[in-house]
């Protein structure tokens, strides 16, 4: 675990499971990571512009934060409940989220992958 979340226990959901329609799925991985393949209609912003992006995410919806494994995730997670936001990490990221069958698309809207 980071520095950052091992000191306090960060709410989860299973990447496999359904997030409800209120959520917004954020991905903070890098650029490169996003390119590769990332989940439909999610919102991207890499975890260190995560301060900059505060302020254009809605406060009345649960923000599901999603990286490649869910370390990074859970980091933007504190740092959001710390801002004022609901904010839940996507266990295991998006290697679980691939894993349980959900699809990895790119921009252009093919199959991706998780990078």
């Amino acid at each position: 675990m980071s520095p950052m979340h091992n000191r306090r226990r960060v709410p989860s959901t299973a990447a496999g499971g359904t997030l409800p329609d209120e959520y917004v799925l954020l991905d903070v991985r890098e650029p490169h990571e996003w390119e590769a393949g990332h989940a439909p209609d999610s919102w991207f912003c890499p975890l260190r512009d995560l301060e900059a992006m505060r302020f254009r995410l809605p406060m009345n919806r649960t923000i599901a934060v999603i990286c490649r494994s869910g370390h990074r995730s859970a980091d933007a997670v504190v740092k959001l409940q710390d801002w004022g936001f609901s904010a839940v990490n996507v266990a295991g990221g998006l290697l679980d989220w691939q894993a349980a069958g959900k699809p990895v698309v790119t921009d252009a809207g093919t199959e991706g992958t998780v990078a």
